[in-house]
């Protein structure tokens, strides 16, 4: 609790001489001296102002709560006690809250329901701006004031905050309606960019499963095609061997009817040899010789034109086995390369359109075997 305030007047001082002590002592001369206390303690005031218009001419009662208290400058102090020496708190609260009261009701006047209910502080600020000068030339100073509450008896307000309320309520929902359309687009965005990423990815597996398939197809049409190819080799050099073992054979059975028509001229000489020796005369034995000779001679001749004409025909059937042989192995290749085909599709026909293009010149075939007989 703040100390109160002294002031001495009379005895050693003038008539109209004061001292005033604040928080110490002094003397004072008994039945000479006059002494006087003033508080110094800090005043609650509640100002209330029922029914004043504003500038709208809407009837508002307004009250505020305020602290003051008597200030302690020299100056300051000297014009209080003039103000107040001699009265009780309850006197100087009552005229502090009048002159607040004045202030609160002329202000109210100028301002609207929406400032004074919307803006409290500033409202309670103005107030105080304004009545801080003259509480203050009674030596008062306003530490706080501030507005409790402001209300009318016509519904004014409550109608007012029903309005302000819808309307933060309608801000309210379209804040919640823009956000969710914002949310909206940014969800489908995300997902946009999802489903063109899934689509690049597909696209890239899809490639790279392409581009392996076509190198499995040309790889594997390389391995059909070179399989063929040694097949038709090895029908081939079998061929060529068959027909190597044909002509040997016949070969073997030229030198065998050979010999056999040895035999039989030896057989015949020696035929002619008897006959001359035991059957007939010289002459006629040289004549029956010349005869069997000729017609040796002419068996001779029968004989080695039917083995000539055996090895011709021997000769062309082994050919016809060879070209049969050939025939059937192109055959057989040309059906593998088809099924090769049919069964790559696009690598296939890439790879015939590629056989097709001009590289250089090609080498002439090589000729048929031909067997010559001995």
């Amino acid at each position: 609790m703040q100390a109160p305030s002294k002031a001495f007047s009379g005895g050693c001082f003038s008539p109209d001489a004061k001292k005033y002590v604040f928080g110490g002592w002094a003397w004072a001369w008994w039945f000479i001296s006059d002494t006087q206390r003033i508080s110094l303690e800090i005043m609650t005031l509640q100002p209330r102002c029922e029914d004043v218009e504003t500038a709208e001419g809407v009837a508002l009662t307004v009250t505020g709560v305020a602290q003051v208290k008597i200030m302690t400058e020299n100056e300051l102090l000297a014009v209080a006690c003039e103000q107040f020496l001699g009265k009780n708190v309850h006197d100087i609260k009552n005229v502090v809250l009048q002159t607040l009261e004045g202030h609160l009701r002329s202000i109210l006047g100028t301002l609207t329901v929406e400032q004074i209910y919307q803006d409290r502080d500033q409202f309670a600020k103005l107030v105080r701006e304004v009545a801080a000068p003259d509480v203050g030339r009674m030596g008062i100073e306003i530490l706080s004031f501030t507005i409790k509450d402001v209300y009318d008896k016509v519904n004014y307000l409550s109608s007012l905050g029903k309005s302000q309320t819808a309307q933060v309520q309608r801000d309210a929902d379209i804040g919640v309606a823009e956000a969710e359309r914002d949310a909206g687009i940014r969800e489908a965005e995300c997902k946009k960019e999802m489903l063109d990423m899934k689509f690049l990815a597909d696209t890239y597996i899809a490639d790279s499963k392409r581009s392996f398939e076509l190198k499995k197809s040309a790889f594997t049409e390389e391995v059909s095609i070179k399989t063929a190819e040694a097949q038709l080799a090895y029908e081939l050099q079998a061929a060529k061997e068959q027909q190597k073992i044909r002509q040997e054979e016949l070969e073997i059975e030229v030198v065998q009817r050979k010999k056999q028509i040895d035999v039989e001229e030896q057989e015949i000489l020696r035929t002619a040899k008897e006959l001359v020796s035991t059957i007939r005369q010289p002459s006629e034995a040289e004549a029956h010789r010349i005869q069997q000779i000729a017609e040796g001679e002419k068996v001779k001749k029968v004989l080695l034109a039917q083995a000539e004409a055996e090895k011709i025909r021997k000769i062309g059937e082994a050919e016809a086995m060879v070209i049969e042989a050939l025939g059937k192995a192109e055959a057989e290749r040309m059906k593998l390369r088809a099924e090769a085909y049919q069964q790559y599709g696009h690598a296939a026909k890439l790879s015939l359109v590629l056989d097709a293009l001009p590289v250089g010149k090609s080498t002439p075939p090589s000729s048929q075997p031909r067997c010559s007989g001995s």
